[in-house]
């Protein structure tokens, strides 16, 4: 941690992508108008991510390629003024070094721990941690090895691009289903991280709060033996009522969720 750093925020699965522009526009006033010093970002910040090529390949004929290009320079700009941290989540894990450089951001290990004063923290996307999703673990077991990424990265963009369409489809079909099932519940067909594995974690590491993302059920959960779990929001500015925002850790140890937009 930088000495001076007076206020962290946290945020998590914004899921950016052309479709839902208004999303990325609260986004960038939050960038813009937030006071932090420092930004953590806990994973899914695209929708889906193809590879680093697609930075380059912007143009008037692409708008998901300018789209996203639009957003790396909004997170270019931001980094040139305080430090933001990117952690890959189950949808943008193929954010690469080209990426970074790009934005000026730093990636993010998960799990990593950070240190403040008197605090030590565990930080994760989450993903890894939803045991009960048995199809989705097969899943990334797959997708995260080194084969099947330069195999897939080797693959023209429009092609992946389109493999990446099917398989958003694909998950959205099943958030439906869970949804139908569950209709009172807004955050149904989203499995949780398990509660044993995140205790382990935090012992291993000998932190005493763990904050992630990817489970859309922001909340704080109590672990027992003083151990917390604290779930960022997703980012949806389509919804009723909208859904986003940051949390927020401040120097002298108190947290607040700052909810955006407003």
């Amino acid at each position: 941690m930088a000495p001076g750093w007076r206020r962290v925020d946290f945020i998590s699965d914004l899921h950016l992508h052309a479709a839902e522009p208004g999303t990325a526009l609260a986004w960038q006033r939050y960038l813009a108008a937030a006071e932090f010093d420092a930004l953590f970002i806990l994973g899914d910040l695209f929708e889906v991510w193809v590879g680093d090529d697609a930075l380059d390949a912007a143009g008037p004929a692409h708008p998901e390629r300018a789209f996203a290009r639009t957003c790396a320079d909004a997170l270019r700009a931001c980094a040139a003024q305080r430090p933001v941290y990117v952690m890959h989540g189950n949808r943008d894990f193929l954010l690469g070094e080209a990426f970074h450089r790009h934005t000026g951001t730093h990636p993010l290990p998960d799990p990593c721990v950070l240190d403040w004063p008197g605090q030590r923290l565990l930080l994760s996307h989450g993903d890894a941690w939803c045991l009960d999703d048995h199809a989705y673990q097969r899943f990334r077991a797959q997708v995260r090895t080194a084969a099947w990424q330069t195999a897939f990265l080797a693959q023209p963009l429009d092609t992946r691009e389109q493999v990446a369409r099917g398989l958003r489809q694909d998950s959205e079909a099943r958030k439906a289903q869970g949804r139908a099932a569950s209709p009172t519940d807004v955050f149904a067909g989203y499995a949780d991280v398990d509660r044993d594995t995140a205790r382990n974690w935090l012992r291993r590491t000998g932190a005493r709060v763990l904050v992630h993302g990817h489970t859309h059920r922001p909340g704080e959960h109590d672990l027992g033996d003083g151990l917390r779990r604290l779930v960022l929001s997703d980012w949806d500015a389509a919804a009723e009522p909208p859904r986003g925002g940051a949390l927020c850790l401040h120097a002298d140890g108190h947290w607040e969720r700052r909810p955006w937009p407003v």
